[in-house]
């Protein structure tokens, strides 16, 4: 009898399989439902979102074009400060080199002139000397009116100062604005189809060193309104130094021959004391020379004895291998002993005299180094000082006319003196 194939695992029933698909049904419509529910809101909140960021959107860019205006006034005014303060600086910068060409009259600027130049003299060499003392003197014959003209110009430079801070200021506040202007623009000019936006790390922040709008609005009317003081002031200080102008006229002759004769004298001794010096140098490195070659010699009789101490040393230790009775302290080994003391005290003296030749050579050296050094010294008092006796030139050869004629050899000014300063200098 054949068997029919049953496929194994749980058989339902009818009615658990109508009512699987009832439940199936039911499912489908409920989630239907809430699908449709969810569809409804996302609607209602895209349009309400959508409302809510283009409007958002249209204020922003408003703000954004109202700041660019507030900004771009800002600008415009610090613009025109810009304007006036640079011409005032030029105006300034004009008057005061006028004023400092008046004040400096000529005997004054080569007594200064002097005066610094000798101020780079070095060491020992700067010394309060009689040609320092001239040139005081010569300074204070120039009329005290002088000093109230410097004093203008002091101010007017000090003033220069001031109106470069504030520039400065607005300078610096104009760049700002202007890269805030340029920022903003940028901004109002993108648009959500711009290809470099993206999203950013916490863009909400608040940076570090932000202002308040009335902050910034105080910020850039303190430098207007400081420019604007420094401008008025310099204005009112032009006025002043205007009023202060006055030319003056000194007799320099006398102070003049003095302070001629003591820089000439002086000239004479640091010319003396330079071949001083380098007499000293020559004969120095001649000791030198001599104490190095005797040094060399010294050294050389130290390594000869030290071979003879080697060969005595060596025929005492080899003739202590004798055999047996043939090891006597005969008369040869009396000789090598006493020649190794010998040596031996040789070679101490010899070092202790190489030892004292080496102090005495570095003392030769130390004060080579001191006698060369003071000749520098010399050499840069005496550069100094005939630099001084060519600019003195300028009061005597019209400026136009000035060239400086200075001895190749000992670079002395080759002056050419009135008569009667001939005189003096050859009395004094």
């Amino acid at each position: 009898m054949a068997t029919l194939s049953v496929k194994p695992g749980q058989r339902f029933t009818v009615p658990d399989w109508h009512t699987n698909a009832n439940l199936i049904s039911t499912n489908a419509e409920r989630q239907r439902s809430a699908s449709h529910q969810i569809r409804q809101e996302a609607r209602t909140l895209r349009n309400e979102t959508n409302n809510e960021t283009h409007w958002d959107e249209h204020d922003n860019r408003t703000r954004l074009a109202e700041r660019i205006d507030s900004v771009n006034r800002w600008k415009e005014t610090l613009d025109k400060c810009l304007t006036d303060i640079d011409t005032e600086i030029d105006a300034l910068m004009k008057e005061a080199a006028e004023r400092a060409l008046q004040a400096k009259n000529l005997p004054l600027d080569v007594a200064i002139e002097c005066l610094t130049l000798r101020e780079s003299r070095r060491a020992i060499d700067v010394v309060k000397d009689p040609v320092e003392d001239e040139l005081h003197k010569e300074v204070e014959v120039i009329d005290g009116a002088k000093r109230d003209l410097q004093q203008k110009v002091s101010e007017a430079f000090e003033q220069l100062c001031l109106l470069q801070e504030a520039r400065q200021q607005l300078n610096f506040d104009h760049r700002g604005k202007m890269e805030a202007l340029e920022i903003d623009r940028v901004c109002s000019s993108l648009n959500v189809n711009s290809p470099n936006i993206s999203f950013k790390v916490n863009p909400t922040r608040v940076p570090i060193g932000s202002t308040t709008p009335e902050q910034w609005d105080q910020y850039s009317q303190y430098n207007k309104d400081r420019a604007e003081a420094e401008m008025k002031a310099s204005t009112e200080l032009r006025e002043a130094i205007a009023l202060t102008i006055a030319q003056t006229n000194n007799e320099l002759e006398a102070q003049w021959v003095a302070t001629e004769f003591a820089l000439r004298k002086r000239i004479r001794e640091f010319e003396k004391a330079y071949d001083e010096l380098k007499w000293q140098e020559k004969n120095t490195l001649e000791e030198i020379a001599e104490m190095e070659e005797d040094i060399r010699r010294l050294e050389e009789d130290l390594r000869k004895k030290m071979w003879d101490l080697k060969l005595a040393h060596t025929r005492l230790e080899t003739r202590t291998y004798r055999p047996n009775m043939e090891l006597c302290r005969d008369q040869v080994q009396y000789g090598l002993t006493d020649e190794v003391h010998q040596l031996e005290g040789t070679i101490a003296a010899l070092k202790q005299k190489l030892a004292q030749s080496q102090d005495a050579l570095d003392a030769l050296y130390k004060h080579l180094y001191r006698i060369q050094t003071d000749i520098g010294y010399k050499a840069n008092s005496l550069m100094l000082d005939n630099k001084c006796m060519d600019s003195r030139r300028k009061l005597t050869v019209p400026a136009e006319k000035f060239v400086p004629e200075v001895d190749t050899f000992n670079r002395t000014t080759n002056r050419t003196l009135s008569p009667l300063k001939s005189r003096q200098l050859e009395l004094a």
